[in-house]
């Protein structure tokens, strides 16, 4: 018999094959028709996967392969009442570091601002004073959610000599040993020690809109706050509150609540650096993540152990 796997989108996939014999891909484009017979559901971390959505697919389906490190795209807790495992791609690390400090970088130095204004062909006399951005080496960095993604982005910090702090739910030795970071017991205390904020905690019930009005009231005044993590983990309204009272001198967003809808308020600011969604957008980052992803669909159909379960 044929093994069958349902996309949640068309993928640039290879030809793939388990138990000696090719497998049959399919999309899934509403009708659930589609699912009959199959026994993996391989998605996006772009596609929302709810408990309705679920409890719809057919007792067939026995892995939900998730494309993404995140998967609060899909409700986990539908899939263990259905005894469906879950899978994710936790090998995007280094690219989003590398999105995550160019993305600093980018908007303290404000590249993007700097870069319209050349393109205006308004560059001729300027003030000495005009188009300052912040400096970066030598500031404090404060980092929310010191996982592999975090402890990455200390590394990039350390070479230019910032000092860093971070806020988990857990010390890491690691990190304090590796990158001398300062550890601080609560969400406030890393605000008001920082010039610069980074978050790369998960979005789960508890980091919903961490960042509120009340916590950035807590923020040095002109603090900078940079976000790769999810945009649930935002209040919008309230950090576009902070921008415009001048609390957040600036802001570098790559994830939005909704995306790829994202708050229209942002893009009246001229200090505020927007990309979408892009961390993992690298060619080598994407065939990694397809690889994963794919691995684990074919231990699934293959009876073997999963490679990164959630």
């Amino acid at each position: 018999m044929t093994d069958i796997i349902v996309l949640s989108r068309p993928l640039p996939l290879p030809q793939i094959s388990a138990n000696g014999s090719a497998i049959e891909v399919r999309v899934f484009e509403g009708d659930y028709a589609v699912f009959t017979g199959a026994k993996v559901y391989l998605t996006t971390a772009l596609d929302a996967v709810s408990s309705d959505f679920i409890n719809t697919l057919p007792t067939s389906i026995t892995l939900i392969a998730n494309i993404g490190i995140g998967v609060d795209n899909i409700d986990l807790n539908a899939a263990k009442a259905r005894s469906i495992s879950v899978t994710n791609t936790p090998v995007v690390t280094e690219d989003t570091a590398d999105l995550a400090f160019g993305l600093l970088l980018a908007t303290c130095r404000r590249l993007g601002a700097n870069e319209r204004f050349l393109r205006s062909g308004k560059w001729s006399k300027q003030s000495p004073m005009a188009m300052m951005g912040n400096q970066v080496h030598g500031k404090k960095l404060g980092i929310v959610g010191m996982g592999s993604i975090g402890q990455a982005v200390a590394r990039r910090a350390k070479a230019f000599n910032m000092d860093i702090y971070y806020y988990n739910r857990s010390r890491s030795l690691e990190a304090e040993a590796n990158y001398q970071a300062h550890y601080c017991d609560s969400l406030a205390s890393l605000l008001s020690s920082v010039d610069i904020i980074s978050l790369h905690c998960p979005l789960t019930p508890e980091s919903q809109q961490i960042i509120n009005a009340d916590s950035l009231a807590n923020c040095n005044d002109g603090a900078i706050l940079i976000n790769t993590g999810r945009g649930g983990l935002i209040d919008d309204n309230a950090l576009i509150d902070a921008l415009k009272n001048g609390k957040i001198a600036a802001a570098g967003l790559d994830v939005f609540d909704g995306e790829p809808d994202f708050h229209s308020g942002y893009l009246d600011f001229e200090n505020v650096t927007l990309t979408p969604h892009i961390g993992s957008a690298t060619a080598e980052c994407r065939q990694a993540m397809a690889g994963k992803a794919l691995q684990n669909v074919i231990a699934m159909l293959e009876g073997k152990p999963l490679s990164t379960p959630v």
